[in-house]
This record gives structure tokens, sequence and C-alpha cells, in this order.
């Protein structure tokens, strides 16, 4: 099928702007603004000013990298992290981060004696989870933190409301025996970046029901939590006396629907980009990559990006995927493959190691996060988190202490100081 690719500059989306300093060339990069996150972080915080912020680097900080991601929203204030599996909680106690540290995504024979011993907080959500960490408790000779999950409407992980009297019952003679102490009371809302979703109120109905169980059958839990994201930014009523934040925190909106994360205050904190590789002449008629499903409608110039969907470049967006080259918005021509892709650079002849921006904040034109999961029918969740371990992390505004200095923090202006 002939296309013609647009040649139009894209419009710059609004927002502070920045001077990120340039990296030596490499292939491919994703760049990460520390700065970015941190002032995010805050930005979050604010939107919740009664709840403690639990930063969550899941996924590898959702693919932006674990632990500079850790400590900068530590630096930010931050005061939980949490994460799914509890391997990615030991991989950060051994980086020799020491703030409470809690992850839920366990199943049976996982490491909970190495959770007791590094001081994590654990999720139970069944009679299985809470045999299985007792009996580590006893190995251990202390007792083991946990919290106990409650199904209020998800349908994923956490205990039914039938269920749940049996539970609090057992965690309760758990916690007379010493073997562990009940920090927390949480669920996770199915909907929540659905403005006005009935399950929303449903939800926050049963939580507080299974919440009051609990407590009036003797558990103090020191957090009770239920909002994610998008609650964070719309759902004060939500906010309980934790939080927990992961998509906005690395400037990613968690749902168009709700808004833009210029609207909110945020800012992407990822950039890709690639070095072109090859610039070519082509004559009419040309067919570009596997299958022919792109095939040149004039002369013109083809330009080779080195990355392909071995290192997260959706496969989906083949023929759609927007990509910032040589100050015009370029389409992937034809299919992403596992290492490459081409995109038809309409004439213009750009010079090899050119930078060819995949997406970023938007500040230089380039296209964002959701451009690639509207091109994918995706969500920008899968976009940032997919990126590969090919692709190098470089970071950005790294600070060297525990806090920020006073005065960084009144915006996205002071990058030169940090």
């Amino acid at each position: 099928m002939s296309q013609t690719p647009p040649t139009q500059a894209a419009p710059t989306q609004a927002g502070p702007k920045t001077s990120l300093p340039r990296t030596a060339p490499l292939r491919a990069r994703a760049e990460i603004d520390l700065a970015a996150l941190r002032a995010n972080v805050r930005v979050l915080r604010d939107r919740a000013p009664h709840a403690a912020l639990m930063a969550v680097v899941k996924s590898d900080a959702y693919g932006h990298g674990m632990v500079p991601c850790a400590r900068a929203a530590l630096q930010a204030g931050a005061t939980w992290l949490g994460t799914a599996t509890p391997h990615e909680a030991l991989t950060l106690r051994a980086a020799g981060i020491t703030s409470r540290i809690m992850c839920w995504l366990w199943t049976p024979g996982d490491p909970w004696r190495e959770g007791i011993e590094a001081d994590l907080d654990m999720s139970v959500s069944a009679l299985w989870a809470l045999t299985e960490v007792t009996a580590a408790a006893r190995d251990a000779g202390r007792p083991a933190r946990i919290q106990l999950k409650a199904d209020t409407g998800l349908g994923r992980n956490g205990c039914q409301p039938a269920d749940w009297p049996e539970l609090v019952a057992a965690a309760r003679s758990a916690e007379d025996a010493g073997l562990v102490r009940v920090t927390g009371l949480w669920s996770h809302f199915a909907c929540a970046d659905e403005p006005g979703h009935p399950s929303i109120a449903a939800q926050l109905n049963v939580f507080r029901d299974m919440v009051t169980y609990a407590e009036k059958a003797g558990i103090e839990p020191e957090v009770r939590h239920i909002a994610n994201s998008p609650a964070t930014l719309t759902l004060p009523d939500a906010h309980f006396d934790l939080v927990r934040t992961g998509i906005a925190m690395y400037g990613v909106s968690p749902s168009p629907e709700l808004g833009t994360p210029a609207d909110f205050g945020l800012r992407p904190v990822m950039t890709l980009a690639a070095s072109v590789a090859l610039v070519k002449r082509v004559p009419a008629g040309h067919g570009v990559s596997y299958g022919h499903h792109y095939v040149t409608s004039d002369e013109t110039t083809l330009g080779l990006i080195p990355i392909g969907y071995a290192d997260g470049v959706p496969r989906h967006a083949s023929g759609r995927g927007p990509v910032l080259v040589g100050g015009s918005w370029r389409r992937v021509a034809g299919r992403v493959a596992m290492d490459q892709f081409v995109v038809d650079l309409g004439g213009q002849q750009v010079p090899e190691g050119s930078e060819a921006v995949l997406f970023g904040p938007g500040d230089r034109g380039e296209p964002t996060a959701e451009d690639w999961a509207q091109a994918a029918d995706t969500i920008g969740y899968e976009i940032v988190t997919r990126i590969g371990t090919r692709i190098p992390r470089v970071y950005l505004n790294e600070l060297n202490g525990l806090r920020e200095p006073a005065g960084m923090h009144e915006g996205f202006g002071d990058y030169d100081d940090e």
C-alpha cells in the first residue's frame, strides 16, 4: 500500500522548558531525568497532603531503572517504596536502601524468611500465605510485618469479603503468638482511571467496611491504603493514610480521560532516542521492510533507526509510530523488525548519526509516550515499561545526598544547579 508520510513539524507540547545535556553518541539511549521524577513526586505529595506517599518502583521502575528512581523518589519526600515481587524488594535492600518497602505479589515457596530478615512489609491475601509467612517467622525467630489485602472488587489478588473474617481471625492469632505484626490494610481500584465509574464508590464502601471489621477484631494498622496514581490525582476521599503512586511519578498520565501530564503539573521522565544508522535514496515503488506493507509513492530518502521490537518498540505501531527526525515528525514505514525500523524522510537528507527521538516530554516537538500508545492501541504504561535491557539508561540530574538542597523544588528551571 502506497503511503505518503507527514512532513510537518510536530506541535510542541505546552510545559516547562529544560536544557538537557547531550550525552555521548550511542546506538540508542533512554534518558531518565531524575529532576523531573523528583518534581513529580512533590506534585503528587501536594495532591495528597495528609497521606504518606509510596513510590512504586516495580518492573524496574516502569522501565526507568529501579534503584536510581527509588533514591530520587526518597530524596523528594516519598517515605515508602512499593514493588510487585519480593525479589525486586530484596534488590532494593541489597542496594543499601533502608526505607519502608512493601511487596505484594507472592507465590508459594517465595523467600518469606529473607523478606522478614530484610524488614519488608509483605502482603497477605489468603490463608496459604499467612501459613507460609508465620512458618518463616518461626524459623527467623522474629515477627513478620504483613499487610492484609482486601479484594474490594478488582477480582485480582486480595481476600474476598466472604473470606475476610477467617483471614483476619488467623492474622490476629498470629499476632498474639508474636509471629506477625499487621502493619496495613489495603486494596486496589479497578476503574479509578475512568472518572465517575460506579465501581469506584462501590469499592470505597467495601474497603471501609472491611477495614472497620478488621479494626473491631483488634487489628491496629499503621496504614490503610487503596489509592493508586489516578485515585491520588482525582479522588481525595480515597487517600486514607498512604497513596501508592506508580505511573504518574514517571510523568505519564494514568488515562487520557483524566488529562495530560501537563494538566496535572507532571513531566515525562523518559526520553527514548536513537542515532540514524543509514540514509539512502530509493526510487518510487520501492518496498520497505518485511511484507512490503509500505511502498514508496515517489523517489524519496529512507532513514534506518537501529532499534526494534526486541528493544521494546511495539510491532503493533508498524506504519504508525511517530519519530522526530531532522526537525520533522515521521512515521514508521512498514513493519517494525526485531532490531530496526525505517522512516520515510520524504526526500530530506539527514546525516547519519543524527538523533531520532521516539518519545519524550514534548518540549522539542518530539512525540510522547501517549502518542506511541495511541499508535499501538495500548496504554502509556506499556510503552515505557517495555523498553528493553539493550537500551542503556542515561541518568540526568542525579543528586549525591539523600535530600535536595533548599530552593531546588520551585520548578524545572533550576536543573543547572543540580
